[in-house]
C-alpha cells in the first residue's frame, strides 16, 4: 500500500504548491483566491474541522465547504465569491453521492456563467471514478484518488485533505500526518495501562455498559474546534452505531453512545445546566490546550482554562446540601424557603468526565488528536464485538431518498405507507396553497409505535 499512498501524496503536494503559488491558476492566468470543496460526510466534515482549528497556519488561498443539499447552502456561498478566482474541489469516491453531484452541477452552471464554457481550470476532484470526472471535464492530472477499503470518515488522512492542505500547506499537512503517526505508534507499542487509546475505550465500555450512561458530550474549550464534536459523532455513531455481532447476532448488550457537544465557555450558558443536575448522567469530555496562540491575550487564556478545571471539578465533586446550606443562610433565607433554596442549590457531584490536554494546537497536536479517538473507537467495537468500518445503517437512507425523489416531484406515491402518503400530500405545491384550511401549523408526523 505504502508506494501507491506515497505517490497520491506527492501529486497533492505538487497540485497545492502549484495552487499556492499562482501557478496554477484559472482560465485567463487568474490566481486563485478562494477554493470551494464539495462533499458530504466524510468528504466534508475532516476538512472543514481541521481548517477551522488552524487558522493560525493559514497562509494559502480561503477555503470554504458546500455539503448541504439545501439549496440556501450553494446560494449563500456563491454569492461572495469571484468565479473567475476560484477554484472547485468535488469530492466523492465513485462520483455517484446525490447531494455532492447536485450541489456540483449548481457550482458548475455558476463556474460556466461567470467564467464562459471552458471551466476545467478551475476544477479538481478527489474521487477513483475517473471516466465520470473526465466527463465533468476534469483533468486526470487534477483528480486525487483513494483505495476501496478506505472508508469516507477515515479518507481526511488523504486526498480528501487537500483543501486543509491548500489552506496550510504540504509541510503543515505533513506536520498533522507525524502527529498521526506518532499516536499510531503509540497505540502499538504502549502497554494497556499506559495506552491512551486503549484507556480511553476501556472507561468508555466502562461508562456504556456498566454505569448505563448512553450520552456523551464533547467539549472543546478551543474557539478553533466548533466542529470537532460533529467530526466525531460521526466517527463514533457511524463506526460503533451497531446492534449486530460481526457473525450476524444481535448484541446481548449496548453499543455506540450518543455524541454530541458543544464548545466551552458558549456551553456553560446552554446545555452544562442539564449537566450538572439533569435526571441523565452525561459522560463529559473536555478538551484544553496549555498555552493558546495569542500571547496578548493570555489573561483570556487563563479564563478559558480556569472554566474548564471548574466544570470536571464541578462535575465531580458536586456541592453537599450542607454547603447549600450555609450559602442559603448566607443569604438571609431561613426556615422552609432555606430548605426550598438549598435543595435547589445541591449538586449531586459523582458525574465522569475525561479532560484531555494539551500543550497548543497545532498541525502535530491535532493528528494526534484524531489518531487517538479512532483507536479508541476501534478498540470498543473489538471490545463490543463487531466491525467498526461498516455502515450499514447509512444505504437504507439513500436507497429511499432515491425512491422518493419522483414521488416528490408529482408521481404516483401509492405504494408507500399512510404516514409517508400524508406528508408528500401536504408538501406538494397543490395542498401547500391550501395549507390554509388548516391555519398555518406545521405538520408532525408520528410513528404509530410512539402511541
Amino acid at each position: 500500500m505504502r508506494p501507491a499512498i506515497a505517490k497520491t501524496l506527492a501529486r497533492e503536494k505538487q497540485f497545492a504548491q502549484g495552487v499556492r503559488d499562482g501557478s496554477i491558476a484559472g482560465q485567463g492566468g487568474a490566481r486563485f483566491t478562494d477554493v470551494i470543496n464539495i462533499g458530504i460526510g466524510g468528504s466534508d466534515l475532516g476538512p472543514v474541522m481541521a481548517t477551522l482549528a488552524l487558522a493560525p497556519y493559514h497562509d494559502g488561498p480561503r477555503c470554504h465547504f458546500l455539503s448541504n443539499v439545501d439549496g440556501a447552502h450553494a446560494y449563500d456561498i456563491l454569492k461572495k465569491f469571484d468565479p473567475k478566482t476560484t477554484l472547485v474541489i468535488v469530492a466523492s469516491k465513485m462520483f455517484t453521492t446525490t447531494e455532492t453531484m447536485t450541489n456540483a452541477r449548481t457550482v458548475l452552471g455558476w463556474l460556466r456563467d461567470g467564467v464562459g464554457p471552458d471551466i476545467g481550470a478551475h476544477l479538481a476532484a478527489v474521487s477513483t471514478a475517473l471516466e465520470l470526472t473526465s466527463k465533468m471535464g476534469i483533468a486526470e492530472s487534477s483528480v486525487f484518488g483513494f483505495a476501496d477499503w478506505v472508508g469516507g470518515r477515515y479518507s481526511f488522512w488523504g486526498p480528501v485533505g487537500l483543501p486543509f492542505m491548500l489552506a496550510v500547506g504540504p509541510e503543515n499537512f505533513r506536520s498533522f500526518l507525524a502527529g498521526a503517526a506518532a499516536m499510531d505508534r503509540h497505540f502499538q507499542t504502549a502497554e494497556p495501562r499506559q495506552n491512551l487509546p486503549m484507556l480511553m475505550a476501556f472507561v468508555g465500555v466502562w461508562h456504556r455498559n456498566f454505569c448505563g450512561y448512553p450520552s456523551r458530550a464533547v467539549l472543546p474549550y478551543e474557539q478553533r474546534l466548533p466542529r470537532l464534536p460533529a467530526y466525531l459523532q460521526q466517527l463514533d455513531m457511524e463506526s460503533n452505531g451497531k446492534c449486530v455481532s460481526k457473525d450476524g447476532a444481535p448484541l446481548a448488550h449496548a453499543s455506540g453512545p450518543v455524541v454530541w457537544g458543544g464548545q466551552g465557555t458558549n456551553g456553560q450558558h446552554a446545555f452544562y445546566q442539564l449537566l450538572h443536575l439533569g435526571m441523565d448522567v452525561i459522560r463529559a469530555e473536555f478538551l484544553i490546550a496549555a498555552e493558546s496562540h495569542e500571547p496578548k491575550l493570555s489573561h483570556h487564556h487563563a479564563l478559558l482554562k480556569a472554566n474548564c478545571l471548574a466544570q470536571s471539578e464541578a462535575l465531580m465533586l458536586g456541592r453537599s446540601q450542607k454547603q447549600a446550606m450555609e450559602i442559603a443562610a448566607n443569604l438571609g433565607y431561613g426556615g422552609q424557603e432555606q430548605t426550598r433554596q438549598t435543595a435547589q442549590r445541591s449538586f449531586p457531584g459523582n458525574r465522569p468526565s475525561i479532560t484531555l490536554a494539551y500543550p497548543k494546537l497545532t498541525p502535530f497536536v491535532l493528528g494526534q488528536i484524531i489518531a487517538l479517538y479512532e483507536h479508541r473507537v476501534f478498540v470498543e467495537g473489538v471490545i463490543w464485538g463487531f466491525n467498526s468500518f461498516d455502515q450499514w445503517g447509512v444505504e437504507l437512507g439513500k436507497e429511499l431518498s432515491n425512491a422518493l425523489l419522483p414521488m416528490v416531484q408529482g408521481s404516483d406515491c401509492t405504494s408507500k405507507d399512510a404516514s409517508t402518503r400524508g406528508l408528500l400530500k401536504k408538501l406538494t405545491a397543490q395542498d401547500a396553497r391550501q395549507g390554509h384550511e388548516f391555519g398555518h401549523f406545521p405538520v408532525v408526523k408520528c410513528n404509530p409505535r410512539c402511541w
